[in-house]
């Protein structure tokens, strides 16, 4: 499989020749014969076998890659990218008029001399005449370009300021002075070629050849399996103190010996920030050459940090084989899995189970972030399989303990676990730890390959746990982890174990907080702490570095991405107007509400009874939205509740099963007798059942396709269900995540789905719903910058906020 993806500000950046593509890339099997000719130009541009990766081509690379290309479905644009571009024959609609590369026009030829006349025609100033650079190390004489070239006026203000002068009799700017020019050399060269695409005179070239400039250089040394890295700059033989004292001076050049070696600021602020990334700190690091620590949790993203700022150093080999296998997955070891078991899983899968068993090998942690229904479960139960069919060489001495593996997952998915571990790995003994079925006796773990139990029954027999050490401990639905100071993430993080896994499809919720509290717990230390008080910009870059230092250990994949044999989902929102004795009675909630909220505050009502109060009356007007007979007392329409009646009769006209969730048990039994006046069988699961009686309304709804109907509560039923004997999803109410109403859509959404998936929002218009869609869109954009791995801030609703949400 591939694809390609385009940035939509092609026609800005294809003059510049930096167009940045997307390359996304699944060799798992044979390519097809129609991409070999342009697999083979990305290898020779130098694309990594990566899943995912950038390049940066010019016109003629990418037209280089079209024409190779040319008919294949594989181009898109980054912003639409299911939507393959359209071929027109040869011709990629709307990106080929972007890759001609024209020919600077030539100097117009003056005509030669005539009987007639004399006089020459002198060159036009519309002739076009490059930037060009003369001089050697004592002087610089530059012809600025063409008077018409964009950046004509730019040049000319940079050579005024920096003491320039023009000389009329040859029209160039000139600098005769050595130390202004090594200055100038050292701070504007690189500017005045790659930038401005300034010539550079073979006499200059001649005169210069013992100018260089100064080079970082980095140093690796394995310490008992950590490593000191070691960064600093290098002008020849000239010794550090050298080179700091003319930085500090304000000199850009240093002398050694018959060569001069150029100080540019950009190296040294490439130099700095590269310090500050391996210190973990923002402020800036005193000197030029340093030292640090180096952990091996960190090698791929120091591995980055140095191919930029030291592209030459020379890494030990164990330094070489870490960074690679987080770099390059597909080049990844396969894990032992039993053949019976890799027979059924599909590649991405296989590509998963190898990654968390090299982190495992490597006494690292890891996020499986798959997008729900790619089959995270059984990734978790291979990796398992695959640690006990190498148990001796992975355990060491044959003199360790056995010990067995911890899954630790919400009460609703322990059963589902359990099947899951019969079916795929019968080979393994499962003891599930809860209820009536829990020991008392810490020894009595050992006894088994597998012990899954919930969040609720870690803590509450956390000394058990704490007593027994573990092999693999895998934390599903990890997002119950996210608030580190609830009991079960603080009774997780005292479990002993050689490997922690966390499975979950949203590892980012509400702020980069959540990120930061799952790696806490996942590679404890690896995350330096934020100092107190830190805001601002200093913020914005402990953000950034915590997002690069977790992308090696996110494993992300999308459906659409990986298995293409999902149909789409088809995503509606319904905008339903207030029947009029509806909206009355809103705008009486309202009215009160302010009264209220007014009333308090000017009895000086702390800012917590405020928020308090607000939230209650929010939840008022959500509940009028529903159906307000939510309301005691009140019996007015509803408006969703007559687009629902229609939904549902064209869904069983149809032949359609659709699932119902609201977060208001309430209002599904209202909507239950609503089906039971129309005789329509439904299947019910909400928070007051036993695991058992969820997973028999589930099994009931899936084996019986005569059941239209699952009404579900979102917090029960958002998360751990297979339900793919539906696809239609309605959305009663909307909720203030969006990852919840996501993850409940995707019940129905999963590997096995045959049909396409159809997702109903109702929303009632000009209410506090639509202004909850608006919050959504914002915190659905903070969503989607992990997995793209960029920079978030926190989303959180101020007393403000819900004040908005109310008028």
């Amino acid at each position: 499989m591939l694809r390609l993806l385009l940035p939509p500000n092609l026609a800005s950046a294809a003059p510049r020749d930096a167009i940045a593509v997307r390359l996304e890339l699944n060799l798992t099997s044979a390519p097809a014969p129609a991409i070999v000719a342009g697999l083979a130009v990305l290898q020779r541009l130098g694309a990594q076998p990566a899943p995912i990766s950038f390049l940066q081509l010019t016109r003629a690379q990418l037209a280089e890659l079209t024409e190779a290309l040319a008919g294949q479905p594989v181009f898109f644009w980054l912003n639409r990218p299911t939507e393959p571009i359209t071929w027109r024959e040869a011709d990629l609609v709307g990106v080929e008029e972007y890759l001609a590369v024209a020919a600077p026009p030539q100097p117009v030829s003056a005509p030669a001399p005539s009987a007639v006349t004399k006089t020459s025609s002198a060159p036009r100033e519309s002739d076009w005449r490059p930037l060009q650079v003369d001089g050697s190390e004592h002087f610089l004489a530059i012809t600025l370009p063409s008077r018409d070239a964009d950046n004509y006026h730019d040049i000319w203000e940079l050579l005024k300021r920096t003491g320039f002068t023009l000389e009329p009799s040859n029209g160039k700017f000139w600098l005769r002075n050595r130390h202004k020019t090594l200055n100038f050399l050292a701070t504007y060269g690189t500017e005045l070629r790659e930038t401005h695409g300034a010539e550079f005179t073979e006499n200059f070239e001649s005169n210069t050849a013992h100018i260089k400039a100064v080079s970082m250089v980095a140093a690796i040394k394995e310490q008992a399996g950590d490593y000191d890295v070691t960064l600093g700059l290098q002008a020849g033989s000239a010794p550090e103190n050298e080179i700091l004292n003319a930085v500090n001076t304000s000199r850009s050049y240093i002398e050694s010996g018959r060569e001069i070696f150029l100080v540019d600021p950009v190296r040294l602020a490439q130099l700095q920030a590269a310090h500050q990334a391996l210190a973990g700190a923002p402020e800036p690091m005193g000197g030029l050459r340093r030292s640090h620590r180096i952990v091996r949790a960190r090698v791929a993203e120091v591995q980055d940090i140095l191919a930029e700022a030291a592209p030459h150093f020379q890494p030990p080999a164990t330094w070489v084989e870490r960074s690679a296998a987080l770099h390059q997955l597909a080049a990844l070891t396969p894990a032992p899995v039993p053949l019976a078991l890799a027979e059924i899983l599909r590649p991405y899968q296989k590509l998963g189970v190898a990654w968390l068993w090299y982190l495992y090998g490597q006494k690292l942690g890891g996020i499986l972030a798959d997008e729900m229904g790619l089959g995270k479960t059984l990734q978790a139960l291979a990796l398992l399989a695959a640690r006990q069919g190498r148990a001796p060489s992975v355990r060491g001495p044959a003199a360790d303990p056995r010990r067995p593996s911890l899954v630790v997952c919400p009460a609703s998915l322990m059963e589902n676990w359990r099947r899951e571990a019969v079916r795929f790995t019968p080979q393994l003994s499962v003891l599930v730890h809860h209820g009536d079925r829990r020991t008392e006796d810490a020894t009595a773990f050992a006894s088994y390959d597998l012990i899954i139990t919930s969040y609720g029954t870690l803590t509450r027999d956390a000394e058990l746990f704490t007593a027994q050490e573990f092999d693999i401990i895998l934390a599903d639905e990890a997002q119950h982890l996210k608030n580190r100071r609830t009991q079960a993430a603080q009774s997780l993080r005292t479990l002993r174990g050689r490997g922690r896994f966390l499975l979950t499809g949203t590892p980012l919720e509400n702020s980069l907080d959540d990120l930061r509290s799952l790696f806490e717990y996942l590679m404890p230390g690896f995350i330096a702490a934020i100092p107190a008080g830190v805001r601002g910009t200093d913020r914005t870059w402990f953000d950034e570095r915590l997002r690069v230092q977790t992308a090696p250990y996110i494993l992300r994949r999308t459906k659409l991405v990986v298995a293409p044999e999902l149909p789409e989902k088809i995503e509606q929102t319904i905008y339903c107007e207030l029947t009029p004795d509806q909206a009355a009675l809103y705008r009486r909630m309202q009215d009160k509400t302010e009264q209220e909220l007014s009333k308090l505050a000017a009895t000086g009502a702390s800012a917590g009874t405020l928020h308090l109060a607000a939230l209650t009356q929010l939840l008022r007007l959500r509940q009028i939205c529903c159906d307000p007979r939510l309301i005691p007392e009140q019996t007015a329409s509803s408006t969703k509740l007559e687009a629902f009646r229609e939904l549902l009769a064209e869904s069983i006209d149809e032949g359609h099963r659709m699932l119902v969730f609201s977060q208001f048990t309430s209002l599904l039994g209202l909507l239950r007798t609503e089906l039971e006046a129309q005789g329509v069988t439904y299947c019910y699961l909400d928070g007051s059942l036993s695991t058992r009686a969820r997973q028999a309304a589930v099994d009931r709804f899936q084996a019986d396709a005569t059941i239209p109907v699952f009404l579900i509560s979102l917090k029960a039923g958002g998360t751990g269900l297979n339900l793919t004997g539906a696809d239609v999803v309605v959305h009663y109410d909307p909720w203030w995540n969006p990852a919840a109403e996501a993850q409940a859509t995707d019940r129905t959404h999963r590997i096995g789905q045959t049909k396409v998936v159809t997702s109903y929002r109702l929303i009632c218009a000009q209410t506090v719903e639509e202004k909850v869609q608006l919050l959504q869109d914002t915190k659905r954009a903070l969503l989607a910058d992990v997995f793209e791995a960029s920079a978030a801030a926190a989303a959180k609703l101020s007393l403000t906020d819900l004040r908005d949400l109310l008028k």
